[in-house]
C-alpha cells in the first residue's frame, strides 16, 4: 500500500459515508494527512487518529514515530474551519507496551486532545491481560490513566460489571459496531449492559475490512434487531434510542458537542430523506421508518455546518466517478489483478 492509496480510500469512504446520511465520522489508521485532505475537501466533520503500536518508528507503517503522529495534531486539529478534530492513537493494550501508553497520555495531556483505541475484543484478550498485568483491559487502562482524557473506545465486547463501572465514572464512548461482530463471529458486545451501568455509547460501522460499507442504517436496523433477540424482547432498545445513539451521542464522542441535535442555533448538520417509496408506507412512525425501513437511496439531501454535500441525490463536493476509477485501480493493483482482466467479472 502507497501513502497516497489513503487519500483515494478515505474520498471514496466519503463518498459512500454521505451517500448513506453521515456528516461525520472517526477514523483510526494510518497517512493520516491523506485522510485529513479527503474530509477538507468533501466537507464532512471527523475525529482523525494516527495509529501507533508504540514499536519504534523504525518498526510502525510507514516509520513512523509518535513524534510524527503529534506534529501531526498540530497541524490539524481544528483545520477545515473547525471541522477536523485530532485524537492520538494507540492501537490497543495488548499491542501497545505499557511505558509507549504512558508517553500517550503525556501527549494527549500536552496537546489537550483524547485517545483512540481498541479496547477488550475477545476474552483472550481479557486473560492474556490479567496473565501480564493483573488487571483487565480496561482496569489496565484506567491505571495507566489512558481515562483521564476523552476517550473512544472500540468494541469493548468482553467487559466485567467492574470495567463497566470504571467506563460509566471516566466517562468513556464506547464505539458500538454489531455489523463487524457478527461477520468475523466475536460475539456480541453487551449494549444492554453498556447502557444500564451508563455507559456512552455511539454507533458505528467500522472499516470495510470487517463490515464491507459503511452504512450507518443498515447499522441502526441491525442494532436494534440483534439486542431486541439478545435480550429477549422485542419492546427493548426503542427507535428513539438507537437514533440517539447514531446522532447526538455519535457527535459528542466525535468531540462535537454542538452537533447531532435539530434546534435553533445548532450547527445545521441534517439530512433529507425521501419517503415515497413504498417501503415507507404507512408512515405511522417516520422516526421508526428511519431505523426499519430506510436505504440509502431514499437519502437526497446533505448538509454539514449549513453546506450543501449531496444536493438532490448529487453529491456536491466529491468527483465520484473519478474517485470509484482511481480508488478501484489502486486497490487491484495492490492484489496484482490486472484491470483489463477484471473488467470481465465487474463489468
Amino acid at each position: 500500500m502507497e501513502e497516497e492509496d489513503v487519500y483515494w480510500g478515505a474520498t471514496l469512504a466519503c463518498c459512500e459515508m454521505i451517500r448513506c446520511g453521515v456528516v461525520g465520522f472517526a477514523d483510526h489508521y494510518f497517512w493520516m494527512h491523506q485522510v485529513a485532505r479527503a474530509v477538507a475537501e468533501a466537507g464532512m466533520k471527523a475525529l482523525l487518529a494516527w495509529c501507533q503500536f508504540g514499536l519504534g518508528a523504525a518498526q510502525e507503517v510507514g516509520g513512523v514515530g509518535l513524534e510524527d503522529t503529534v506534529a501531526f495534531i498540530r497541524e490539524w486539529n481544528g483545520a477545515a474551519d473547525g471541522r477536523i478534530r485530532c485524537a492520538l492513537g494507540p492501537h490497543s493494550p495488548y499491542m501497545c507496551p505499557p511505558d509507549f501508553l504512558r508517553r500517550v497520555v503525556k501527549e494527549a495531556e500536552r496537546l489537550g486532545v483524547g485517545i483512540h483505541l481498541h479496547v477488550s475484543e475477545s476474552e483472550e484478550q481479557v486473560r492474556n491481560s490479567l496473565r501480564a498485568y493483573g488487571r483487565t483491559p480496561v482496569a489496565h487502562l484506567a491505571d495507566l490513566g489512558v481515562f483521564e482524557h476523552p476517550t473512544l473506545a472500540a468494541h469493548c465486547i468482553a467487559v466485567s460489571d467492574e470495567d463497566l463501572a470504571i467506563l460509566a465514572e471516566k466517562g468513556v464512548y464506547v464505539a458500538h459496531t454489531p455489523k463487524t461482530y457478527m461477520k468475523l463471529a466475536m460475539g456480541m458486545a453487551p449494549l444492554d449492559r453498556f447502557l444500564n451501568a451508563g455507559v456512552r455509547v455511539a454507533l458505528g460501522t467500522d472499516g470495510p475490512a470487517s463490515n464491507n460499507d459503511l452504512n450507518t442504517l443498515e447499522v441502526l436496523r441491525i442494532t436494534g434487531l440483534v439486542h431486541k433477540n439478545r435480550v429477549g424482547d422485542p419492546a427493548a432498545f426503542p427507535h428513539h434510542l438507537l437514533l440517539r445513539l447514531a446522532t447526538q451521542e455519535a457527535a459528542r464522542a466525535l468531540g462535537f458537542i454542538e452537533s447531532g441535535v435539530l434546534k435553533p442555533g445548532a450547527l445545521a448538520d441534517l439530512i433529507l430523506l425521501d419517503t415515497r417509496g413504498v417501503h415507507w408506507f404507512p408512515r405511522h412512525s417516520l422516526a421508526a421508518n428511519i431505523v426499519y425501513a430506510s436505504h440509502p437511496s431514499d437519502v437526497r439531501y446533505v448538509f454539514c455546518d449549513g453546506r450543501p454535500l449531496l444536493w438532490d441525490g448529487q453529491l456536491v463536493t466529491l468527483d465520484e466517478e473519478r474517485i470509484r476509477d482511481e480508488a478501484e485501480r489502486r486497490a487491484l493493483r495492490m492484489v496484482g489483478a490486472p484491470m483489463r482482466l477484471m473488467r470481465r467479472y465487474v463489468g
